[in-house]
């Protein structure tokens, strides 16, 4: 674990910054979500704030071995909340970093009356190396993350080495990463990103089947409209 921890956090030795797996759009935000974002965040969002360490204890209080669920890029947020509805023993930790999805998910919290969810809008790779622990996580979710379809734009994919190496690293053992898309490339590529991560195993010998807690998301519904088939992934930490 500790030549893993050094792996993650050597500068790069040619002074530069990994590639961001976003690129930030301003987005239309309808009003409701600006005023979520201004009046909601300071109860069901948790400040970027490196250093502080983060966990389903620290965040939700009370039931120690409560599962602590962390979802990347989470979008508008209804798939999540539909999710930490269905879910209600776990604690979740959204990160996404667009304004209007955090809004919406603001709004879908309160809609719902959900008290075992919280987000941070921040980049992920930063809150993930800053903000949790080794070995705290029970779960990673990256559903429909930008598969960057383009070969020049491919290092700006969130499931590089690197970051499957730093949410290994988060993961308690036996702990799982669960990984969807419709794109059939990104799919295999992550695959075997995945494999070569020595923290990992797949559970499954190849594809995992779909979870039923996971609801079917607008991406599914369009992909299944042109034809495309859903890749899942599900790997464990040894």
């Amino acid at each position: 674990m500790e030549d893993s921890f050094e792996r993650l956090t050597t500068p790069r030795p040619d002074g530069m910054q990994s590639p961001r797996s976003y690129v930030i759009r301003t987005g239309h935000m309808t009003d409701n979500q600006i005023d979520a974002l201004q009046k909601l965040y300071t109860r069901f969002g948790v400040p970027w704030e490196p250093g502080r360490v983060v966990d389903a204890l620290s965040l939700f209080g009370a039931a120690p071995d409560r599962p602590f669920i962390v979802e990347i890029g989470f979008g508008m947020g209804d798939a999540t909340a539909k999710i930490a509805e269905t879910l209600s023993g776990a604690g979740f930790f959204g990160i996404e970093v667009h304004a209007p999805g955090v809004g919406q998910m603001l709004l879908e919290i309160e809609r719902r009356g959900l008290q075992n969810l919280k987000i941070c809008r921040h980049d992920a790779m930063e809150v993930v190396e800053s903000m949790l622990a080794p070995d705290s996580v029970d779960g990673f979710h990256v559903f429909f993350p930008d598969p960057w379809p383009k070969k020049k734009h491919h290092k700006r994919r969130i499931m590089r080495q690197d970051f499957v190496l730093l949410m290994a690293s988060r993961l308690k053992p036996g702990a799982y990463l669960y990984f969807v898309t419709d794109w059939k490339e990104y799919a295999e590529a992550t695959l075997e990103v995945l494999r070569a991560e020595t923290l990992l195993a797949n559970s499954y010998e190849t594809w995992a089947d779909r979870e039923p807690w996971r609801p079917i998301t607008k991406f599914e519904k369009r992909a299944a409209d042109e034809g495309r088939p859903i890749w899942e992934l599900v790997f464990r930490r040894i």
